[in-house]
């Protein structure tokens, strides 16, 4: 079986055509940007953190949230997406090669939700049926 790959990017990122399927997974589409300077061919806000989590990573109501508690945060909001995940996850079984892309904002992809999101469907890889 041919399996295809899990790859993470920012948006604006240059597209390569190792990208496969360039699935934007950020709870707000970038502003300014037309339909026609879209990089990506699908959109799916709810892979992103919800808005309440995404205020407090930047502190939009006080103190931004640190990376643990942020990623604990995102994981079990995760959770109730499980179907969604599932999906992706069988797309990539059948040799879809996928990018996970998220804002421009986020340079570090190790404190970035589209990695926690890559190595949640990663872990469905490795799941026996």
């Amino acid at each position: 079986m041919n399996v295809g790959q899990i790859r993470t990017k920012r948006w604006n990122d240059p597209v390569d055509s190792e990208d496969g399927t360039r699935i934007l997974v950020c709870r707000y589409r970038p502003r300014g940007v037309s339909k026609a300077s879209e990089t990506w061919t699908e959109w799916l806000p709810d892979l992103g953190p919800s808005v309440k989590l995404h205020a407090a990573a930047y502190g939009k109501n006080g103190l931004m949230m640190g990376w643990d508690a942020y990623r604990a945060s995102y994981l079990r909001e995760m959770a109730a997406q499980s179907t969604a995940i599932d999906v992706l996850a069988a797309r990539v079984t059948v040799g879809e090669t996928i990018t996970l892309l998220c804002s421009s904002q986020c340079v570090r992809e190790s404190r970035c939700h589209r990695s926690l999101l890559q190595s949640l469907i990663a872990d469905r890889l490795r799941r026996p049926d």
